[in-house]
């Protein structure tokens, strides 16, 4: 078993928690309260600017250029994530030049910056593997049995689809290319889960 596997295998008990949690079911079955999810759109806009710096950071220290070439993409696919984001604030009412980050949303963030600017890229990518791999976790169970045709459509269709699972699959590549089988691995990738539930039950109590 790969380590990324290996990662991801071990922390089962928060991705079935994130998927089941009722902040992602309402996305599923379109019942979200747009409140909610315009909270949502902002507080992830914000995260994902970090998410993009970090891999900037990794892509600069990366210690060849295949790493780097990767990163490098993987932070067009951030952008491509951020221009979603920016047709969902239009559509519900939200500033994202106004938006002041969550204690949730700056935990995650603080951390995955930190980690990229202190720690080497097989860390970096244990710390941002996670995220990619929930949300593609999560869009592939919520459109295993069709998507329904709700406002909310729209986001399961991305992180269902075949573009985002093969950006997935480049992270993974870096965690098993660069990272080492050990106790920070693991302990980093874990700290990164337990964010990511945090963060949709945040979305989810505003």
């Amino acid at each position: 078993m790969t380590l990324s596997n290996e990662l991801w295998v071990a922390n089962q008990d928060l991705g079935q928690a994130c998927l089941e949690h009722p902040f992602v079911q309402s996305i599923a079955d379109g019942s979200l309260e747009p409140a909610n999810f315009a909270y949502y759109v902002g507080q992830d806009a914000f995260f994902l600017e970090a998410f993009a710096r970090a891999y900037s950071i990794a892509a600069a220290k990366a210690p060849d250029w295949k790493g780097f070439s990767i990163f490098h993409n993987l932070v067009g696919g951030v952008l491509a994530e951020l221009q979603l984001h920016q047709s969902y604030a239009a559509k519900w009412g939200v500033d994202l030049r106004s938006v002041e980050p969550g204690a949730a949303t700056r935990r995650y963030t603080d951390f995955l910056l930190a980690t990229a600017w202190g720690s080497d890229v097989g860390i970096t990518a244990a710390a941002m593997s996670p995220c990619m791999r929930l949300y593609a976790f999560l869009g592939e169970h919520l459109a295993r049995n069709g998507i329904l045709n709700h406002r909310y459509a729209d986001w399961i269709i991305t992180y269902s689809s075949a573009d985002f699972q093969q950006l997935t699959q480049q992270l993974h590549s870096l965690v098993d290319n660069y990272a080492t089988n050990n106790v920070l691995v693991h302990s980093t990738y874990r700290y990164a889960m337990l964010c990511e539930r945090d963060f949709f039950q945040a979305a989810w109590i505003m």
